[in-house]
């Protein structure tokens, strides 16, 4: 099949960066694809991508080398098997709050007798060969999110949960459940100590640490610091973005 070329580099210890696709559009999809990202999440927790539109922008996704992975709205099995039957290569787990729920989605990721993953999936074997099956529980990678403060109470049974690949901070959510909503929470002193938290029980565990970041000039940053899974910003970020800055130049030429 296919192989999860995110999940080999991490495993050989590099760190690898991703973005996050939230406009629903497997159009975008496709022209992210081919920019050279380790993975890109198609995210069905924040945004507006019906079941079509993810599995069109997995199989985008495919053929570029970029591993495609899928955020699902929730820690439920029916979400993650409906999430790898359109052929995603992993899965995000939002909102994992303690060593049982992250246990439990990973065993949803994996079939018998490893897991339970339902076994009747037909696109997976179409677009990563008739062994399928057979390979898939070695390439799937799966993603928790820690993005509560009583998660990060409880990072060392998360981390160490059987069949996590890798733990990733929301910033914002964490933020959110500290009651820092709203605020320039990057430079609270408590919200980086609880980073630090979940970036030292993923490194006690043996497991990459991810987590979103808004820049490159942050993304480097926590690399440095030993994250490896590292988000910069999303495809309707980079669109703002850009659009902001012809605007601002176009503006600028007038005066």
């Amino acid at each position: 099949m296919i192989p999860n070329r995110t999940r080999a580099r991490l495993r050989d210890g590099a760190a690898t960066v991703g973005a996050w696709l939230g406009l629903g559009s497997p159009y975008a999809a496709a022209l992210m694809a081919r920019l050279g990202f380790d993975w890109l999440v198609v995210d069905t927790e924040h945004s507006p991508f019906s079941y079509d539109a993810m599995a069109q922008s997995v199989m985008a996704i495919l053929p570029t080398g970029t591993t495609p992975l899928v955020r699902v709205p929730w820690n439920d099995p029916t979400w993650i098997k409906l999430a790898l039957d359109t052929g995603a290569l992993g899965i995000v787990v939002p909102m994992v709050m303690n060593g049982e729920e992250a246990r439990r989605a990973a065993e949803a990721a994996r079939f018998p007798p490893r897991g339970i993953r339902s076994v009747g999936a037909w696109l997976g074997p179409c677009l990563h060969g008739t062994d399928y099956l057979q390979a898939i529980d070695d390439e799937v990678l799966v993603v928790v999110q820690i993005e509560h403060i009583r998660a990060v109470e409880r990072a060392d049974e998360i981390c160490g949960a059987e069949g996590v690949d890798v733990v990733f901070i929301g910033p914002n959510d964490l933020a959110s459940s500290m009651g820092l909503r709203g605020t320039d929470f990057r430079e609270n002193p408590a919200w980086e100590e609880a980073v630090q938290t979940v970036l030292r029980a993923a490194q006690r565990a043996g497991r990459p640490a991810g987590m979103m970041c808004m820049s490159v000039e942050e993304a480097v940053h926590r690399r440095a610091q030993g994250f490896r899974f590292l988000a910069v910003a999303s495809d309707a970020r980079y669109i703002e973005q850009m659009a902001g800055e012809i605007l601002r130049r176009w503006n600028g030429s007038l005066s």
